[in-house]
């Protein structure tokens, strides 16, 4: 196998991930998963389609992650993986898409209206 590629998105962030086969290792712009996602909770988000094909050591992924915070980057990471894992064997597609990791998350944050604080949120209303 060479290289294959995929493109994950959650809210505002894209992850751009190029899979090949190799010994297990991560690397999230340049620096390692366990250093650019520090909190075990966003770790795991990004391990879970490998985990649920049980191929955590079996290749090399090399990920490209801008915008968004980092919840949305590791969602967009793990559709991006999952698409990954379609791509090198239409067999994963069931189990991955039984968990919805293939399934793109549209929810967005709702834009500010003018004469508004926030989205929806009015000003104290007073009659008198």
């Amino acid at each position: 196998m060479e290289m294959t590629n995929s493109i994950g998105r959650r809210k505002s962030s894209t992850a751009r991930i190029y899979v090949t086969n190799g010994s297990g290792k991560i690397v999230i712009n340049g620096k390692d998963l366990k250093e650019y996602f520090p909190m075990p909770m966003t770790q795991a988000t990004v391990l879970e389609p490998l985990k649920v094909l049980g191929v955590e050591s079996q290749y090399d992924i090399k990920i490209n992650v801008s915008g968004g915070g980092f919840k949305g980057q590791a969602e967009a990471i793990r559709m991006g993986i999952s698409r990954s894992m379609v791509k090198i064997d239409e067999e994963n597609k069931k189990p991955l898409k039984e968990k919805k990791y293939l399934t793109r998350d549209a929810r967005e944050v709702e834009r500010k209206k003018f004469g508004k604080p926030k989205a929806r949120k009015s000003f104290q209303f007073s009659k008198r």
